[in-house]
């Protein structure tokens, strides 16, 4: 879980956690792990095409960050900051 921190979007930690987090996303749960981000620092990421599909973005900052072709399908944005995002 990345949380309260400035997330380094190209970081091992992340891609990492993009990929527990698709495993979740495939096997029904089974596997892997929900991505949590919930009050993460992404101000000015690049996720462009990123998958977040379910993922919990509660009170994260995206301000001018970059979502444009993300997947957002019940993502939980509850409180994000997204000033000048690009979705």
């Amino acid at each position: 879980m990345l949380q309260n921190n400035t997330v380094n979007v190209g970081s091992d930690e992340f891609k990492a956690l993009l990929a527990a987090h698709r495993l979740w996303r495939e096997s029904g749960g089974a596997q892997g792990s929900r991505a949590n981000l919930t009050g993460a620092n992404l101000t000015g990421a690049d996720l462009t095409r990123a998958d977040l599909t379910r993922a919990d973005l509660t009170g994260a900052d995206l301000a001018g960050a970059y979502l444009a072709g993300a997947y957002l399908t019940r993502a939980n944005l509850t409180g994000a900051y997204l000033t000048r995002a690009n979705l």
